[in-house]
C-alpha cells in the first residue's frame, strides 16, 4: 500500500484543487471578490449569484475539471496494476483536490464548498451513476430553484445509485459514496438553517430560459 502514498502527486492534486477560479475571474474581470458578497463562498453557485450566468458557468466548468483532472493524476503511477488500489489512489487524489478547493493555498485558504469539484471527482471514477446524479440535481433545481437543496439531494442519491442500483462492490468506492452525503450535509449547515427558516435564496432559472413550476 506504500505505492498509494505518492506525496508529490497528492500535493499536485491539492494544488490543482486550490485554483480559485471564482476569485481570480471575479477580481480580473469584474473587480469583485465573490467572497465578500452573497453567501461568501468562492464557488460556482455564489459566482452565479454575484457575477451572473456566464462567469458562473465558466467557474462551474473549471471547478468540475479540477476534480476530474486530479483523479486522473493516478495514471502518473504506472506501478499500480491492482484496480482497487488504483481507485483508492484516485479517491485520495480527489479528496486532496476537494480540500484544495475548500482551503485554497493561493487565496488565504478561504474557498468554496467543493460540490462542483466533488462532481468532477466522481465523474472521473463512476461515470454513469454520476450522470444520473446530475439529472437528480437538475430535476430538484427545476422543481424548487434551490441550488443547495438540489446539491444535498443529489449527494444523497449517489450512494443509492452506486451501492443499491449499480451494485459497485469496491470497498474504497463504498466508503467514499457513503461519505459524500455526510460531507455535503456538513458543509451546507447554514443552507439547511436558511431552508428551514425559508430565507434561502432561489436560483433565477429565467436566466437559462427555464421556469420551474414553483418559480412563479
Amino acid at each position: 500500500m506504500l505505492e498509494l502514498i505518492n506525496i508529490p502527486v497528492i500535493i499536485g492534486a491539492y494544488l490543482v484543487g486550490s485554483i480559485p477560479a471564482s476569485v481570480w475571474i471575479g477580481k480580473a474581470f469584474y473587480n469583485t471578490d465573490v467572497r465578500e458578497h452573497g453567501s461568501g463562498n468562492a464557488g460556482a453557485t455564489n459566482t452565479f449569484r454575484v457575477l451572473g450566468t456566464k462567469p458562473g458557468l465558466i467557474v462551474f466548468i473549471i471547478d468540475l475539471m479540477k476534480g476530474f483532472l486530479a483523479v486522473n493524476l493516478a495514471t502518473l503511477n504506472p506501478n499500480l496494476t491492482n484496480p482497487e488500489n488504483f481507485m483508492t489512489l484516485q479517491l485520495i487524489l480527489g479528496v486532496a483536490a476537494i480540500l484544495g478547493h475548500i482551503f485554497p493555498l493561493y487565496v488565504g485558504f478561504k474557498g468554496g464548498k467543493g460540490v462542483a469539484t466533488l462532481f468532477g471527482v466522481i465523474l472521473g471514477i463512476s461515470f454513469i451513476p454520476t450522470l444520473i446524479m446530475a439529472g437528480v440535481f437538475f430535476l430538484v433545481l427545476f422543481l424548487t430553484r434551490y441550488v443547495s437543496l438540489s446539491s444535498m439531494i443529489a449527494g444523497i442519491s449517489f450512494p443509492i445509485l452506486t451501492l443499491l442500483i449499480f451494485n459497485y462492490d469496491a470497498l474504497p468506492l463504498i466508503i467514499f459514496s457513503i461519505a459524500i452525503p455526510v460531507v455535503i450535509l456538513f458543509t451546507h449547515q447554514k443552507n439547511i438553517e436558511r431552508l428551514l427558516n425559508n430565507t434561502e435564496s432561489k436560483a433565477n432559472l429565467a436566466k437559462f430560459g427555464l421556469k420551474s413550476r414553483r418559480g412563479q
